[in-house]
């Protein structure tokens, strides 16, 4: 049986906000905070909110997050499951994360035991689907996708399919709107 991920999308509008996150970076969190907020003032018959993962090798156990992320989209409840396991590590990102990138708790922690913490937090057994060799290829295009816009750092925001390098995670979501629909 293969291996379908449910894409990481909320609202049909004909405009697209797309918006790069790194699940533990403390700026992605509070974009990731606010996009419930963005779709329902923005309304979800004028845009669809796209969540593109920007895995980055700084913060240590990224990699692992955004694997647990991507499995909780192949399952039943999909992206409902996906927001789930995001929200958790967005309520506990300083638990998936290091000291200065480098140092604490965490150095004695195994990915074993981030899958454990994120199903614990969550409520969505992702283990299994994490175990998926073929994930691989959800993960590559998130990725790729990132690479090809030249994403960077995270958040970064996209409408329409361009970078908006001056949106950021400390604007109000209506500054957002505004953007988005015009």
């Amino acid at each position: 049986m293969s291996l379908q991920a449910q894409p990481l999308e909320w609202g049909h509008g004909p405009r697209t906000f797309e918006v790069f996150l790194e699940p533990t970076c403390p700026f992605s969190v509070k974009a990731f905070n606010k996009l419930n907020a963005f779709l329902e003032l923005a309304g979800a018959d004028n845009v669809t909110v796209k969540i593109r993962l920007q895995s980055q090798p700084w913060h240590l156990f990224s990699g692992v997050i955004v694997r647990c992320i991507l499995a909780a989209s192949t399952l039943p409840d999909g992206k409902a499951a996906a927001h789930k396991v995001m929200q958790a590590v967005a309520d506990h990102r300083e638990e998936f994360e290091f000291t200065d990138h480098c140092s604490g708790p965490n150095m004695q922690a195994t990915p074993e035991e981030i899958v454990e913490r994120i199903e614990r937090y969550s409520g969505v057994q992702v283990a299994e689907a994490f175990a998926r060799p073929e994930l691989q290829t959800e993960i590559k295009w998130h990725c790729k996708y990132a690479r090809q816009n030249g994403i960077h750092v995270s958040p970064t925001f996209m409408v329409n399919g361009l970078v908006q390098a001056d949106l950021g995670s400390g604007d109000d979501v209506d500054v957002w709107a505004k953007r988005v629909l015009g």
